[in-house]
C-alpha cells in the first residue's frame, strides 16, 4: 500500500509541475523597443529562417546574394563599435530610399537597434556591383545567432542571418 501512494504521490506532483510550466516559445514573449520604427511587425520576427544562413560572394560582401549583404559583418562587433557597409540590390532611387536596420537576438528572443546613430539610415549610389550603399556604425550587444532585418522606406526588404561570435 505504501508503494501504491508514494508513486500516487509522486505521479500527482509531476503532473502539477507539468501543469505549471509554459511551453511558450522565445518569439511570442517578443517585446518591441518602445521607440522602434512604427512599421516594424511583431510577426516579422516569427519568419526568421534560421537555416538561410547570409552567406559570401562579390568577395567580401556577406548576405543573400543579389538581395542585400554587408561589408564588414566577418569582423568582431560585439560591444564595440563596428563600420559596417550595406549593400542593396534592386533598389531604383537609392539616394531617395532610407534604410532601416533592426537587430533580433535568437536566443534571448530581443530586438535590438544596432546603428549607433539610430534605427535608419539613408541609402547612397551604387557600389560594389549593388544598386545602393551605405556605410554605417554597428554595435552588436551580445554574441550568437542575429537576424537582421533590412527595411526600405518602411517596407521589410530583407533578412539577413549572421552568426556574430566576437
Amino acid at each position: 500500500m505504501k508503494l501504491k501512494s508514494m508513486v500516487f504521490i509522486f505521479l500527482s506532483m509531476l503532473f502539477l509541475v507539468a501543469g505549471c510550466s509554459t511551453t511558450e516559445t522565445v518569439e511570442s514573449k517578443l517585446t518591441l523597443p518602445e521607440d522602434i520604427p512604427n512599421f516594424v511587425e511583431e510577426s516579422d520576427f516569427e519568419k526568421v529562417d534560421w537555416d538561410k544562413k547570409a552567406i559570401t560572394f562579390n568577395g567580401n560582401i556577406i548576405g543573400n546574394e543579389n538581395k542585400s549583404g554587408v561589408i564588414g559583418a566577418d569582423m568582431p562587433s560585439i560591444n564595440i563599435n563596428q563600420k559596417w557597409m550595406w549593400h542593396l540590390w534592386g533598389i531604383e532611387n537609392p539616394k531617395e530610399t532610407e534604410l532601416t536596420v533592426v537587430g533580433f537576438h535568437r536566443e534571448t528572443g530581443t530586438v535590438h537597434q544596432i546603428l549607433t546613430t539610430g534605427w535608419t539610415i539613408g541609402l547612397g549610389a551604387e557600389n560594389n556591383g549593388a544598386d545602393a550603399h551605405t556605410p554605417s556604425s554597428v554595435n552588436i550587444p551580445k554574441a550568437g545567432e542575429w537576424a537582421i532585418l533590412l527595411y526600405t522606406d518602411g517596407k521589410l526588404f530583407d533578412k539577413l542571418v549572421y552568426e556574430i561570435n566576437e
